[in-house]
């Protein structure tokens, strides 16, 4: 990642940056902000020429540079800011990271009195849009090593820059997760990589289960859908247990590190971006790190089950009954709607094991989210008001987005089977609601205290859009370390 320093005063002036915002009630027009900090001699009026020259609006993320040969510093860049707030400031970050690729250091002398959610903007979209993932050496990383941050107080946006810094770090996890390609990811090396960076933090306990733990203890939808590869299933079970907690809750993401449909076997096209279905269980993971990296005084566990969704003779059938933990049964007449039933054990198995004050899935679960929602934006679900509300807030301040959907209760008839308790995939149309509902029915009696984010849409992105970045968006990871500080 690249190294951020907050000074009082610059110590180099290779490329010097300067915000720029809007004049209010003067539309389109815009000047540099007022700095806390002493500028070398004619560079504020310079800024103050420049932007009126470039036509510059301040719109968050707007930048001109200009090339000062022969003086102090040697380059300029202008920084629109908007109107200041975190979700602009993330923004302007995000484009200093491009603009600014080719260079090895910069430094940004921030407004006077500027708040901490500012500078939590900024050093999240600088380290979100720097984020680059490639399994080759071919083409040349970008240059930029080092931003320089100056503000009035320092030591007064320390801990900021420590959320800051953890948040994206913990995101960049979760997309280099989602990002490797499934020759390299099964379940085995999904289960290693959280033992590598669980390892040795205090109060952080990891416990994964292979084929014969869960056989024996009944997960019976984690072995149907693992059931068809030659790598088998696991479950990951990571318990952050401090001291001083005050609230449980129990994190469940989708893992399935391939899916090719099983015997309902999805089109190629469907098909080849399917090492990212397990972005749910990568977020809920790499928020468990981050709240542990944190010190937060909530008790978190997380389960991530963990399958390939292959084709063998060993597949489960479209037709076949699943018996989950606990006992419930479906009916399954899709394998490709086969993240519901992992799903479906771990929160059974939450349920029953630790009867957490709150229960919260995030999963890639269903196509029918990006049709009603588009891209950008996750499917919530929730009968609780308080908890939707809380998490809704908390994604939206992380910068991400999701929109809740109903749980309508004439619905629940159509997850009825002649065979089964319940069936797993009823062909009603609703696809993203019914499958909220569905898993609604593992809730037992955290009905009332469960949350579901379909988030298949928003995990990917086509390419670079402020602090996303082409490929794994590590989506969930900030809002859910927002919404959990929020409990502490």
């Amino acid at each position: 990642m690249l190294a951020i320093r907050l000074l009082a005063e610059p110590d180099r002036l290779d490329t010097l940056v300067l915000p720029v915002r809007p004049v209010p009630g003067d539309d389109g027009a815009a000047r540099p902000a007022p700095t806390g900090a002493v500028l070398p001699d004619g560079v504020g009026e310079e800024a103050a020429a420049l932007t009126p020259a470039a036509r510059l609006a301040g719109r968050p993320g707007e930048v001109h540079a200009h090339l000062r040969p022969g003086r102090d510093p040697g380059r300029l860049l202008l920084l629109g800011i908007g109107d200041g707030d975190e979700a602009a400031w993330r923004t302007a970050g995000a484009a200093l990271a491009r603009a600014a690729k080719d260079e090895i250091h910069v430094t940004l002398i921030m407004p006077a009195q500027v708040a901490p959610a500012a500078v939590r903007g900024l050093v999240e979209g600088l380290l979100l849009a720097s984020y680059r993932f490639r399994m080759t050496d071919a083409g040349a990383a970008p240059a930029l090593a080092g931003v320089d941050v100056v503000v009035t107080d320092p030591d007064a946006h320390a801990e900021t820059l420590v959320a800051a810094r953890t948040t994206a770090r913990m995101t960049r996890f979760a997309r280099d997760l989602t990002n490797t390609p499934s020759s390299v990811k099964n379940p085995q090396w999904f289960a290693d990589q959280v033992a590598a960076h669980a390892d040795g933090v205090p109060d952080l306990h990891l416990r994964v289960r292979g084929p014969e733990e869960l056989a024996a203890e009944g997960f019976g939808g984690i072995l149907a859908v693992g059931g068809g590869s030659a790598s088998g299933p696991r479950l990951v079970e990571l318990d952050w247990r401090p001291a001083d907690a005050r609230v449980h809750v129990v994190l469940v993401g989708k893992g399935i590190t391939f899916d090719t449909g099983g015997l309902s076997i999805k089109p190629v096209a469907s098909m080849k971006l399917m090492r990212k279905d397990m972005a749910g269980a990568a977020a809920v993971v790499a928020a468990t790190l981050g709240a542990a990296a944190l010190g937060l005084p909530v008790r978190v566990t997380t389960l991530a089950p963990l399958a390939e969704n292959m084709l063998s003779g060993s597949a489960f059938r479209p037709g076949d009954i699943v018996r989950h933990y606990g006992g419930t049964t479906s009916e399954t007449t899709n394998s490709d709607a086969e993240g519901r039933l992992v799903l479906a054990d771990a929160l059974a198995y939450a349920v029953a094991e630790f009867e957490p004050d709150l229960l919260v899935d995030l999963a890639t679960l269903t196509g029918a989210n990006a049709v009603a929602l588009g891209k950008r934006t996750g499917a919530l679900y929730s009968d609780n008001e308080q908890l939707a509300a809380d998490m809704l807030a908390a994604i939206a301040t992380a910068g991400e987005a999701a929109w809740r959907m109903p749980l309508p209760a004439d619905y629940t008839e159509h997850l009825g089977s002649e065979l089964a308790d319940l069936h797993s995939s009823p062909n009603r149309g609703a696809g993203s609601v019914l499958a909220a509902l569905y898993l609604r029915e593992f809730t037992g009696g955290l009905r009332d205290r469960w949350l579901h984010v379909d988030m298949s849409a928003p995990s990917w992105a086509e390419g670079d859009d402020a602090e996303l970045t082409r490929g794994a968006t590590g989506w969930g990871v900030r809002s859910l370390l927002r919404w959990l500080g929020s409990l502490g």
